[in-house]
């Protein structure tokens, strides 16, 4: 059946417009040259210039549909329809999945899995959705964009400390390391951060396989892709150790060491080594530590006599992070970098090794003089983390 023919009758004013759209072609789209173009050579008020759709769209690069469709539609809705875009007001195929049903498919998603599943899948969803009769089919592609759009994102999640909300001890606690991080450096009376760090020592079995870039292959002169470090999955394990961590912020520096253990011992050890190898000239030190229940002056008692144990609990000023509060502790961060910058992926398999590669990596550090400049306050802390905090008693 051939096609209806659609007169196309420009106006003086209409021709001038399209020609200055295909001239200048200045802040218009290709598309939109490309539509005055079939209307200008479709202009019955020009038959010198008029093209049959087959000529204009192999002259223009479009089918003929196109050309006719642009002139049924300057027939039918005028220049300005035939020029541009038509907005859609509705989609060309109505959405079987209604508000009803994305809210069904949204509240399953939060909801716990099914039986023998650890978390639900987009495909789990789908056919949750079909056996509960939410729709009559769905793709697990529609659940996903669906998802996306409200940006859900079931299959992950995330460790975080989380504290008690209405928590006076937990905000008490807060709030004195975030003073103590806003004192002014004072040579005389540094503040020092200190954290632990467990590590299992681990030997390799098989020497791994070194990266290498692509290369041609000696036997065939192929070229042969390159690949990345190889390691084997077997290992030997060769004990533990525990990596404690001290740094002074403003300082930019930090000490790091590696013990066998963690024990009251080993804790006031390195006390007393911070204290008279590196702050021997200061009558105090503010530590910031974790609550762990070696991090006390007791554990100076156990360890030495009575009268160094007290020289060393009145040289320490101690204040601790809440529980669920490690973030607070600025060693934590620095353990995070010694993580990944110096151990990564390593297997290291004895004592001396790990001592040897942390003090390597605490030099370079030093030398850089990184330091930390803590932003967060106790002001930011009563605005961001009000639910943390008790309502008073008395209000003044």
């Amino acid at each position: 059946m051939p096609k209806k023919k659609y007169n196309v009758t420009l106006s003086p004013a209409e021709e001038s417009f399209l020609k200055s759209i295909t001239h200048k072609g200045k802040n218009y789209s290709a598309r939109e040259i490309i539509h005055a173009q079939v209307l200008l050579h479709s202009n019955d008020n020009r038959p010198q210039d008029k093209k049959d759709n087959r000529i204009l769209a192999e002259w223009l690069g479009i089918s003929p549909t196109t050309v006719n469709q642009i002139r049924k539609s300057y027939a039918t809705d005028g220049l300005e329809a035939a020029l541009y875009r038509k907005t859609r007001i509705s989609p060309s195929v109505a959405s079987k999945i209604t508000g009803d049903i994305e809210a069904k498919i949204i509240a399953a998603a939060l909801g716990p899995p099914p039986d023998g599943y650890a978390r639900w899948t987009l495909r789990l969803l789908a056919e949750h959705c079909m056996e509960n009769q939410y729709v009559v089919s769905i793709s697990h592609t529609a659940v996903g964009e669906l998802l996306n759009s409200n940006e859900l994102k079931p299959h992950l999640s995330k460790y975080w400390c989380i504290p008690k909300q209405n928590d006076a001890a937990f905000v008490a606690n807060m709030e004195d390391v975030l003073g103590i991080y806003q004192l002014p450096y004072r040579k005389e009376v540094p503040v020092i951060c200190m954290d632990e760090k467990p590590l299992q020592l681990l030997g390799e079995i098989r020497e791994r396989i070194s990266a290498a870039p692509m290369h041609t292959d000696p036997d065939t002169h192929l070229p042969k892709p390159g690949y990345c470090e190889k390691i084997d999955s077997e290992y030997v394990r060769c004990g533990t150790a525990s990596i404690f961590m001290f740094t002074e912020p403003l300082g930019g520096w930090r000490h790091v060491s590696a013990l066998e253990h963690r024990t009251k011992g080993d804790y006031a050890k390195m006390m007393r080594q911070v204290a008279e190898e590196y702050y021997a000239d200061c009558n105090k030190i503010i530590l910031v530590s974790d609550n762990l229940n070696t991090h006390s002056k007791a554990s100076f008692y156990e360890a030495f006599p009575p009268e160094t144990a007290y020289k060393l609990s009145q040289k320490y000023e101690m204040h601790y992070t809440p529980k669920h509060g490690s973030w607070l502790n600025i060693a934590e961060t620095e353990l995070s970098s010694l993580t990944i910058q110096c151990l990564g992926n390593r297997r290291i398999n004895s004592l001396e090794e790990l001592n040897s590669i942390i003090s390597a990596w605490e030099c370079d550090r030093n030398q850089k003089q990184i330091g930390v400049n803590w932003q967060f306050t106790a002001e930011d802390a009563r605005i961001k983390l009000k639910r943390l905090y008790p309502a008073p008693i008395f209000d003044e």
